[in-house]
């Protein structure tokens, strides 16, 4: 079964009809999946989630877009939260220079310390990235120790390769599906071992669905398309994301 790697369940189109939106993620062949928090409040709300689903797991994080509203103790409430078994990674974090809603001085200042926190306590980190390459770049090397997943990855070769390198891996949503799309050319020159899949869910629906809201159980088509850019069956691609996930997050087997 899949992994969706990176979902927005606490969307309230997706969560008050969660037990639905599994059950159709289920006959899809998705059945484990991380709620992906993006600020305090929707950090506890994904631990929330994750604590009466078993085989949903949760992140806590101050996307970029909100790192203009911290407040003073927000990296105590996010290392709090952390502190469960359910919460696996520090994310999503990172810098957004494409809509620049928090200034990019304030995204940095936020991302590095979020960073911190995941050396600290050793949790790997869920990043964001778009249109930052060169200065997202130069703050993971400030962390050699920390490791993580580019979350959507929307970038060249060169960068995907750049990250793999310095041990992240990189995470395909459905814009991998649209027509035109660079990424199928970037995601084939990539060794499966150190890919994820994901939804981004309620955004960025994979073709057929583009233009819907999105939902997890639509990480089968971004992993469709996968098998077919590699050509290999889809089988392989849900044994390799799938472990990959496990050993990257630290999951139950």
């Amino acid at each position: 079964m899949l992994t969706d790697t990176h979902c927005h369940l606490y969307y309230d189109e997706i969560k008050k009809d969660l037990s639905r939106v599994l059950d159709d993620a289920e006959k899809l062949g998705v059945d484990r999946f991380i709620c992906v928090g993006t600020n305090v409040q929707k950090s506890r709300e994904c631990l929330e989630i994750a604590n009466t689903h078993k085989k949903i797991y949760a992140s806590a994080g101050i996307h970029p877009h909100d790192a203009k509203d911290t407040s003073k103790d927000y990296l105590d409430q996010i290392f709090n939260l952390l502190k469960s078994d359910k919460m696996i990674a520090v994310g999503e974090i990172g810098l957004d220079y494409y809509r620049n809603i928090s200034e990019p001085e304030i995204q940095n200042r936020v991302f590095r310390e979020q960073m911190g926190l995941a050396q600290l306590i050793k949790k790997p980190v869920i990043f964001h990235n778009r249109d930052a390459d060169t200065d997202v770049l130069k703050v993971l090397l400030d962390f050699p120790d920390v490791i993580g997943v580019a979350h959507c990855f929307s970038s060249n070769l060169e960068i995907a390769k750049t990250f793999l390198d310095i041990g992240y891996y990189i995470s395909f949503a459905g814009n991998l599906t649209f027509k035109n799309s660079h990424l199928p050319e970037v995601a084939k020159e990539l060794p499966l071992d150190r890919i994820l899949v994901e939804t981004d869910c309620p955004y960025l629906s994979p073709v057929p669905y583009r233009g819907k809201p999105n939902e997890p159980g639509r990480t089968r088509f971004v992993a469709e398309k996968l098998a077919d850019i590699h050509n290999v069956s889809l089988d392989v691609i849900t044994i390799k994301t799938s472990e990959n996930a496990t050993t990257l997050f630290n999951l139950p087997s």
